[in-house]
């Protein structure tokens, strides 16, 4: 059975299918896979944030770039925030953003 991926909103989608050409091709070549095998790669292309959010990594030639999501019963992959990288750690707003996105779509799908 597939996974589905869905958007935390249509603001998240838009920001993501807007990032530079080749973060975006990474960024749907390691989705197909997520919907093919689940929402671990493992490293380098998935990394656990704890307490269930996830970041996927995507690596291009105009830089790096975060896609923080989290997943919910029933195979589903939820894509919460994403961000251009422009430090070696992810700056902790980033991860707050995703955090309190994550909480609000799982107080919303228990």
């Amino acid at each position: 059975m597939n996974y589905t991926i869905s958007y935390y909103s249509e603001a998240v989608e838009v920001d993501i299918l807007g990032l530079p050409e080749t973060l975006q091709a990474r960024y749907v070549t390691l989705t197909r896979r997520m919907i093919k095998v689940g929402a671990n790669l493992g490293e380098p292309h998935t990394e656990s944030m704890g307490n269930g959010l996830f970041e996927l990594r995507l690596k291009g030639v105009e830089g790096i770039a975060r896609v923080f999501y989290c997943t919910l019963v029933g195979q589903r992959i939820v894509m919460l925030h994403s961000f251009i990288k422009k430090t070696p750690k992810t700056p902790p707003r980033e991860r707050r953003i995703a955090q309190t996105r994550m909480k609000e779509i799982k107080d919303a799908n228990p």
